[in-house]
């Protein structure tokens, strides 16, 4: 009997021993290791948002112990309706979104806490190859534009007006087409000219079904066009997930900034399996030549007030919003300064 308790002594010892090894080896991760979930929604699938894709890409969110999922809503109404609804906790939108909300009389503001590309991401195609365009030759034409209210269309009307052209009465202005649906009108023979999104536009210009004539980002001038925001609710109870969220996007702002498109098409082709590397990395190198990846997440009041400038030439500006309303900086600015 004395035998077997020593024997059992003996290896509760050992077991002990042994846990706590393992114990030692396999810690407990303490709150800033753990690794949090954000449900992160974009607007539509696009070359133009490369950074956010870099951030997944190269383990920038890793490396802040977030763990990002991503889905595409395809539209902005989608897309704040996602957001609003509990679907998703940061939202990658036109910032004229927050204003609509905001509008209606919300309690529960959708706050812009990062911004993710500086100017207008759209191109204008034509169907016929145009050797010598300038923008007159729109007159009296088809032009199958984007959805009322979002910053494309605002911005496609800013620009044909700043070249003279009354969008409603110097053109047959197509609007009535769902956001997705937009490439397969014109494929099918719809409109003379079209607004257009990369890589879509080059496609066609590779497919020979369009040609890439003028970029409205040149022409429209620096506006927060795509940025990142959440609930106001959210931004409060989560400021450690919204800094750490901004700080991995200011990492890949930067990695974007120093390196070469052929890199950064490397880095996001997975996002993109039915475009050609060579593709993304001509997309790339346009945006990157006009200066529309921002490089830094800070959406200053200047951008500000030009988004509503271009909204109220548009006449969709519901009322005029002051910047510290619906813009926070504060968290851009710590990281920027880190």
């Amino acid at each position: 009997m004395k035998k077997w308790l020593k024997i059992s002594f003996s290896s509760l010892l050992v077991f002990i021993l042994m846990f706590s090894l393992a114990a030692c080896n396999n810690p407990e991760k303490t709150d800033s290791e753990k690794i949090e979930k954000v449900r992160l929604v974009e607007v539509t699938r696009s070359i133009f948002y490369a950074p956010e894709y870099v951030a997944i890409a190269k383990g920038f969110f890793k490396e802040e112990g977030l763990e990002v999922e991503l889905s595409t809503a395809f539209g902005g109404d989608k897309t704040m309706t996602t957001l609003l609804s509990n679907g998703a906790d940061i939202a990658l939108v036109g910032s004229e979104t927050s204003i609509y909300v905001y509008a209606q009389g919300s309690n529960d503001p959708v706050i812009n806490f990062a911004q993710l590309t500086q100017t207008d991401g759209t191109f204008l195609v034509s169907r016929e190859k145009i050797d010598n365009f300038s923008w007159d030759m729109l007159k009296g034409s088809t032009f199958l534009g984007q959805r009322t209210g979002g910053m494309p269309q605002m911005v496609g009307e800013f620009v044909l007006k700043k070249h003279g052209i009354d969008p409603h009465q110097d053109l047959n202005l197509i609007q009535n087409i769902d956001f997705a649906n937009i490439p397969s009108a014109f494929a099918s023979g719809t409109g003379d000219f079209v607004q257009l999104f990369e890589p879509q536009a080059s496609i066609f210009e590779q497919e020979g079904k369009g040609h890439i004539i003028a970029s409205f980002g040149t022409e429209s001038g620096h506006v927060p066009y795509t940025t990142f925001m959440a609930k106001d609710s959210y931004m409060k109870e989560n400021k450690d997930i919204i800094e750490k969220f901004t700080r991995a996007l200011y990492k890949a702002q930067q990695w974007v900034e120093t390196h070469s498109s052929k890199e950064i098409a490397e880095a996001i082709q997975s996002y993109f399996p039915d475009t050609d590397i060579e593709l993304i990395s001509t997309v790339v190198d346009r945006y990157k030549e006009q200066g529309s990846f921002a490089t830094d997440p800070i959406l200053d009041v200047e951008e500000w007030n030009n988004l509503q400038d271009i909204m109220d030439e548009a006449g969709e500006l519901p009322q005029e919003v002051d910047h510290k309303t619906l813009v926070n900086t504060e968290i851009a600015e710590k990281v920027k300064e880190e």
